[in-house]
């Protein structure tokens, strides 16, 4: 699978090779990785994906990304899925950035790319959660279309389901300069921290 390319950004699909070097912390020699990155949170998610491989096999397009800046190439976060959809077309995601690359807009921009393509490869639902107090996931989520499902003890969950009308949860009718807050999801280990 090829990359997935935004305006402003390229999403990698990460490798067993590339993941295992995200979750020791030492880029291969052609790697551009941005000072602070990898953050805890990928190191996370890194290690979520290498079980799911080693448990069932590489999810394929389901996978890690690395998201990366076209200006200088370099990584400066990363977001994916949880796994493949489940039976019911159902996928999780998480996402997160490196302190500096905050405020931006580039976690929007990358998760609005991530969702277009999940649909587009046969999901039928996307969730994430984030912690009550991690205001800017939430405005991420709300602003590539996610709304919030269920709240709980320590989460707000946010979902998009396509079998819905499509007027209201049309991921695409969402403009991209709408919403420019940045932060981590659940995927992340610092995500985990802030929940």
């Amino acid at each position: 699978m090829g990359d997935l390319e935004t305006t402003r950004l390229v999403l990698h699909p990460l490798t067993v090779a590339e993941t295992e070097r995200v979750v020791i912390g030492t880029p291969a020699d052609d790697a551009h990785w941005a000072p602070g990155y990898p953050t805890p949170g990928d190191v996370v998610g890194g290690r979520r994906f290498l079980e799911t491989c080693a448990s069932s096999g590489d999810p394929g397009p389901f996978g890690n990304y690395e998201i990366r800046r076209r200006a200088d190439g370099r990584a400066i976060g990363g977001l994916g899925f949880h796994g493949a959809p489940d039976a019911s077309g159902t996928v999780t995601i998480g996402y997160g950035l490196i302190p500096a690359a905050r405020g931006h807009g580039y976690a929007t921009e990358a998760l609005r790319e991530l969702l277009r393509f999940a649909r587009e490869a046969g999901a039928i639902r996307v969730q994430g959660d984030t912690a009550h107090d991690n205001v800017a996931s939430q405005h991420v989520m709300t602003a590539v279309g996610m709304r919030l499902t269920k709240e709980d003890a320590g989460l707000k969950h946010y979902a998009i389901n396509w079998a819905e009308t499509e007027t209201e949860t049309d991921v695409q009718t969402v403009p991209e300069a709408e919403s420019d807050p940045e932060a981590h999801s659940d995927m992340a280990a610092d995500a985990a921290a802030e929940a």
